[in-house]
């Protein structure tokens, strides 16, 4: 039987942006390919354009609209089955997309004491605004929220066409995000197999 310190970790990557033509793809390719090269962590992409949530919530104690159940299938499962997330987030506004917003509050113990990383990418601030509002909607629902990120200034000129990065800075720093998002997530984990986690 596999013990929970050598079965791979569940990574949940989210991708949250949803707008036409958007960069967010070229950004998870590179990182799926950070995450594919690692024995310890398997990913799974939930991307919320080709899963998208209603932005029509029931009234408390309601149930909820026809279809959303449906919807929600395809996505909640997923978050709740993760052990971890990466949040790969544009900047909007000096925010993050609403699309990301509405995914999050969607949903509310799949968060509960699990390390959330991000990678973030725009102009010249590269997305950290975003991120630094991210932290503090995920510390409302419980969630780790790791030190170091990955954020791309400039983005569309930072990649290649083949969608590498000629800058081995980028690859020790999503070395860091990934060995700092794998330690929280055991640590928890194993945490929680010894003591349930009560919110």
């Amino acid at each position: 039987m596999t013990s929970s310190n050598t079965q791979p970790l569940r990574v949940a990557v989210l991708v949250g942006s949803t707008r036409e033509g958007r960069f967010a793809p070229v950004v998870t390719r590179w990182l799926t390919g950070h995450l594919a090269q690692r024995d310890d962590l398997t990913a799974d992409v939930v991307d919320l354009a080709e899963t998208p949530l209603p932005t029509v919530f029931p009234a408390f104690g309601q149930p909820p609209a026809p279809g959303t159940e449906e919807a929600l299938a395809l996505v909640s499962p997923r978050l709740a089955a993760a052990d971890a997330f990466v949040f790969i987030t544009p900047e909007y506004n000096h925010s993050f997309p609403a699309s990301l917003k509405n995914a999050i509050d969607w949903h509310n113990e799949q968060w509960h004491a699990k390390p959330v990383g991000f990678v973030s990418y725009g102009g010249l601030s590269g997305g950290l605004r975003a991120v630094e509002q991210l932290r503090l909607v995920m510390a409302e629902l419980q969630a780790t929220t790791i030190r170091n990120t990955v954020s791309f200034h400039n983005a569309w000129g930072g990649f290649g066409e083949d969608g590498t990065v000629d800058d081995p800075q980028v690859d020790t720093a999503a070395k860091a995000l990934l060995d700092q998002l794998t330690w929280w997530a055991h640590a928890l984990r194993d945490a929680k197999s010894v003591r349930p986690y009560s919110a």
